[in-house]
């Protein structure tokens, strides 16, 4: 039946009726009529009912509104444009304009685009990482970059330094303190807490970490990690070894760089991105399987004695910790120190406490003449709120 039109539906008002039937009552409207307005009516709600069922479903199991943000980039006149970072949008940022997630460019082409601009020129890059825990306002990442500028040659490293954000917080401030800065997509993983130590969130973090760093040696980049609780005081470039594929720090270092007892800490390496590395570092990252609930360096010291890793023709040398120290080794003579490591230390303010402390022994140290560097007097006052007597396992 076709649909009435609301003409046929409109009653005749009173003034047409008497002009009709003059002062004569008007007969009463045909009971047809009430029938055909029922039925159109019921007619409505049976079609509007479901839609409306439907409609709210559908509104209540949509995902949340997107919201680019752009990576801080420097300007040039070269290279494609940035492409952005989608994240959820968060209550105080309804205001930017979003756009749809099919239309981002791909996250390996913004990934790229920051190591090019970071990179020196044999394809090498500095990496930390970062999440909100450790971003605040004078906390760990503000004394990471403070002794890049304090150290001996250092300052100009901070132009390759690339910072890899793990939450919206850290990339924020990333973005204001440094140049380069790249936000870790991950998932529906919270990683903007303090993780503690091999807690199922620091465990989750820390092979986030590893399989990312995978990617950065199959993308051809070089590079030296760094945890951002570890200090740069000079260049460490000259104290590596030229032959080796994997370059790691040490918890504790016997006295030999080839050494399998030497017990290494996975916060500080220097990689060199070639086919032994590629592979070992997916052999390290499935290992996680073959030890569950143990973090990446407690794998790393389980594997490095697998006839794999001769097998692959990878070669690792074990850096001295009296260049490369921590509070689990501090390095002895501050004339030589590259690096000092909150190492062996559990919990933020713990850490915290320690790192200026080592920046405020530094800077004593830099202030002295030269006839007192050299007498080689001057000492750390560190471990004070971190204890290295307590294993060496922790970090």
């Amino acid at each position: 039946m076709a649909r009435p039109s609301r003409q046929t539906l409109a009653l005749p008002s009173a003034t047409s009726l008497r002009r009709l039937y003059g002062n004569s009552k008007p007969p009463p409207p045909p009971a047809s009529a009430f029938r055909r307005a029922a039925s159109v009516l019921l007619l409505a709600a049976a079609v509007a009912l479901p839609c409306a069922v439907l409609y709210r479903a559908v509104v209540s199991n949509a995902p949340p509104p997107v919201q680019v943000v752009w990576d801080r980039w420097p300007s040039r006149e070269w290279g494609p444009p940035r492409a952005p970072v989608v994240v959820p949008e968060a209550e105080e940022d309804r205001d930017l304009d979003h756009i749809s997630a099919d239309d981002l460019d791909s996250e390996y082409l913004k990934l790229e685009q920051v190591l090019q601009a970071a990179s020196m020129d044999n394809k090498t890059i500095i990496l930390t990482t970062l999440n909100a825990a450790w971003s605040s306002p004078g906390s760990v990442i503000d004394l990471f970059i403070d002794s890049f500028r304090h150290g001996v040659r250092t300052s100009s490293l901070l132009k390759h330094l690339v910072i890899i954000a793990f939450d919206r917080k850290a990339y924020r401030r990333c973005t204001e303190i440094h140049t380069y800065c790249y936000a870790l997509v991950t998932g529906n993983v919270d990683f903007s807490q303090e993780k503690r130590f091999l807690t199922a969130g620091y465990l989750e973090m820390m092979w986030k970490r590893l399989d990312f760093l995978r990617l950065v040696l199959e993308k051809g980049y070089s590079f030296i990690f760094s945890d951002a609780d570890i200090m740069w005081f000079r260049n460490p470039f000259p104290y590596f070894y030229p032959d080796g594929d994997l370059q790691v720090a040490c918890d504790h270092y016997v006295g030999n760089a080839t050494d399998l007892r030497n017990i290494a800490n996975g916060g500080f390496n220097y990689v060199k991105s070639n086919n032994q590395s590629i592979e070992f570092y997916k052999f390290w990252y499935s290992s996680r399987l073959r030890y569950p609930g143990y973090h990446d360096q407690d794998v790393l010291n389980f594997i490095k004695h697998d006839p794999y890793i001769m097998d692959i023709g990878l070669t690792i040398k074990f850096l001295s910790t009296t260049y490369f120290g921590g509070i689990c080794e501090p390095s002895k003579d501050l004339n030589e120190v590259c690096t000092m490591h909150a190492n062996c230390c559990i919990g933020l303010q713990s850490k915290l406490h320690d790192l200026r402390i080592i920046m405020e022994d530094w800077r004593d140290y830099m202030s002295m003449p030269p006839s007192l560097k050299t007498s080689g007097a001057f000492s750390w006052r560190v471990p004070q709120n971190c204890r290295y007597n307590a294993t060496l396992e922790l970090s």
